[in-house]
């Protein structure tokens, strides 16, 4: 059971579906009222669109994303040094966290709120208190374009739903080689994400990395539909 408080991904996008349906609905009623039936069922067939939408990116935020990756990191063994690139309030931090009994996970933002909702270190460390896992994490303030961590650092280094907030290809294509960087030979890479996840494969084969494979993670996973299908970038660091 999650004792953490985790907000939501990215808002914004989520209350534009609230409203855009609560509008549909509404018209939907002024429609009728006014004996404009074409217009009517219309609006009712956008309106249930939408919100059924709005349906799925909730239940993602809440429950399905928790749920796939905990599929994801039921390999760690318990002793690993995991990185976490923009781990927001700390879903798959603590996830990967309750997974070590001899190693640490490590987590690393900017904190921005637009990102995910009430998006600061505070509100992290608080959810690692929750969870009872704050003996096994740290935060770590920074640039997932330039990590502040050696090379062959971490055992694991995952991602979700982060590195697309980055604004040009190039500063994507920096993320990606510096999460590899960070990797140890053997380690394991996941980034998770809606999309530009194309971007990501082609730079770890570009990097020589092994067992490279792009897959999607299903209906839990997606963030309104079909359309917003989250994948998954899998590679090993040789």
């Amino acid at each position: 059971m999650r004792r953490g408080k985790y907000g939501f991904d990215a808002p914004l996008p989520f209350t534009g579906l609230v409203v855009g349906a609560l509008v549909l609905l509404a018209l939907t009623i002024i429609s009728f009222a006014y004996d404009v039936a074409p217009a009517g069922v219309a609006f009712l067939l956008g309106g249930l669109y939408t919100l059924a939408s709005a349906f799925s990116y909730a239940y993602t935020t809440r429950r399905g994303k928790f749920e796939i990756w905990a599929r994801e990191l039921d390999d760690l063994d318990g002793g690993e040094r995991v990185l976490d690139l923009g781990c927001g309030r700390g879903a798959v931090l603590m996830a990967a966290a309750r997974r070590l009994s001899k190693g640490y996970a490590t987590g690393l933002d900017l904190w921005r709120a637009k990102d995910q909702s009430g998006n600061r270190a505070a509100a992290t460390l608080a959810n690692a208190e929750a969870e009872g896992v704050a003996d096994r994490i740290e935060l770590v303030t920074g640039d997932m374009r330039a990590l502040p961590f050696v090379s062959d650092s971490f055992d694991a280094v995952v991602s979700s739903l982060a590195i697309h907030n980055i604004g040009t290809a190039e500063g994507r294509a920096e993320a990606v080689r510096e999460a590899y960087r960070v990797l140890a030979p053997g380690g394991r890479l996941l980034l998770a994400d809606f999309q530009r996840t194309e971007e990501y494969e082609a730079v770890l084969r570009g990097l020589g990395a092994s067992d490279v494979r792009r897959r999607d993670l299903g209906w839990r996973f997606w963030y309104g539909g079909p359309w917003f299908a989250t994948r998954m970038v899998e590679a090993y660091k040789r």
